[in-house]
């Protein structure tokens, strides 16, 4: 369709024959489909036991019965119901009756894609609470591909030189290593890096963030946490503009100092949390010497563990893992005009220059042949325990003749309640024009429990126009 302009500035639209062929090939979606039973009623966690969490004087596991914790004790009351400083992190998730617990024993390897029973596809979040071994090159592809597609990841440090096993790596190293050193993203992939520190002791504060699922959670309100011998992670937003400190070391704050942080990375979701102490709940096998951090007055760790296990799980807010399948965005079409949604003076717009696909409003960005940015957004909740999908029709049509240089975009982004881009889901151009509207879908599942906004950007260069028109949005949860 050729486009004529809703102001005097706005060119004659042409080459999209060239062009369109190109559109296949250039449009970046990041569309991945997150686990299936993440939606089910029981959410499913494994525990990490078989990179030396118990060596020493650690006590990593949740129960001494594995994989199943329910071989101790079925029906688990306290924390002492079953064995290990991990115990009443599992008893608590097992008593809601919506977690299916289990722990990948000693010897094991991380799996992703076989047949087994303790593979990470059957799970939908996978803790590795203070590992003392390096995880092999098989082991970090299988966690990378678990969390990229969907799962959850929660790792666990402590301060560097807690080498418990003496074989000369400690749980900083390790999670650096896994991060910088695998096959499927070694460019920063959460955001974040683990810091070289031995921090003695404080009460990292949470930060004021009323809408945040991990510390506004079914489990409680989060106030502090406790650092007891532990280190911190610097925060790399340029990396990935999703990562977020949730609680800073006294006197810290913005991208260092962070003692427990949470990102996303494509599907997934990962939290991280700077000491091993604040799970500990002081009971464990004879021998191992504790400290009762689950259950220090000065601190709210246990509503911070059990709440990020919820939102890796998917379940922020509630834990059912129930939905009420509805349409989120307002005025969906614009057939109401601005209604609901903010964006730059005639950008929702009825004019016949650039059709509808649906109705007679759609929302037009760019088109102008000089330097302009147009911008279009709306905020809506993601309920917890939902999958969503985000979908609009787009049509693009440009006077540029290039085949190669990508003058005039459209960028397709999350944000948060601050303003900060939580991921770009796709970037179109000049060189994906085509004639008539094409579908675009993405995966917002892993946002759910959130208020977020769904923002257009349209930037054009400063000679040809390319007009970028969008309709029929929707916002599906289910």
């Amino acid at each position: 369709m050729l486009g004529f302009g809703k102001s005097p500035c706005r060119r004659l639209v042409s080459g999209m024959a060239v062009l369109g062929a190109l559109a296949a090939s250039t449009a970046v979606q990041a569309v991945h489909a997150a686990p299936s039973a993440t939606a089910a009623t029981t959410h499913r966690v494994l525990f990490d036991n078989a990179h030396a969490e118990t060596a020493g004087n650690a006590d990593w596991i949740i129960s001494t019965s594995q994989p199943d914790p329910l071989g101790q004790n079925s029906s688990p009351t306290s924390e002492t119901s079953w064995t290990g400083a991990l115990s009443s992190w599992g008893v608590a998730l097992q008593r809601t009756g919506n977690y299916s617990l289990k722990t990948l024993p000693s010897g094991s390897s991380i799996t992703y894609g076989t047949t087994g029973a303790t593979d990470l596809m059957n799970f939908d979040t996978f803790v590795l609470p203070e590992p003392n071994v390096l995880l092999t090159a098989a082991e970090k592809t299988a966690v990378m591909n678990f969390v990229k597609n969907g799962g959850g990841l929660f790792l666990i440090s402590d301060h560097t030189g807690a080498d418990r096993n003496s074989d000369g790596e400690d749980a900083v190293e390790i999670i650096n290593d896994l991060m910088t050193n695998n096959s499927v993203d070694s460019a920063d992939p959460f955001g974040f890096s683990v810091d070289s520190l031995s921090i003695g002791s404080d009460y990292p504060a949470a930060i004021a963030d009323g809408t945040d699922a991990v510390l506004h959670g079914s489990f409680g309100t989060v106030t502090k946490s406790l650092i007891a011998s532990g280190t911190t992670a610097t925060l790399k937003p340029a990396d990935n503009s999703s990562v977020k400190g949730l609680l800073y070391r006294t006197g810290y704050s913005g991208n260092t100092g962070a003692f427990f942080a949470t990102s996303t990375f494509r599907s997934g979701r990962v939290a991280f949390w700077g000491d091993s102490s604040p799970i500990d709940d002081g009971t464990g096998q004879s021998g191992n010497t504790l400290y009762d951090g689950w259950n220090d007055s000065g601190a709210t760790n246990a509503a911070l563990a059990l709440n990020a296990t919820e939102w890796l799980s998917g379940s922020s807010g509630g834990g059912t893992g129930t939905c009420t399948a509805a349409q989120l965005l307002a005025n969906p079409g614009f057939e109401s005009g601005n209604t609901s949604w903010t964006a730059s003076s005639g950008v929702i717009t009825t004019s016949s220059s650039e059709a509808a696909r649906t109705g007679s409003y759609k929302a037009w960005l760019g088109g102008y042949g000089s330097a302009t940015t147009d911008t279009l957004s709306q905020s809506v909740t993601i309920p917890s325990g939902c999958a969503a999908t985000l979908s609009f029709y787009l049509h693009i049509d440009t006077a540029e003749t290039t085949t190669s240089t990508a003058y005039d975009t459209l960028k397709a982004q999350v944000l948060n309640s601050s303003g900060t881009v939580l991921g770009t889901l796709a970037t179109y151009s000049n060189l994906n024009a085509a004639g008539g509207y094409t579908l675009r879908s993405f995966d917002l599942s892993s946002y759910a429990g959130q208020t977020v906004t769904i923002k257009f950007t349209g930037v054009e260069g400063s000679r040809l126009q390319t007009s970028f028109v969008i309709d029929d949005t929707a916002l599906n949860a289910s």
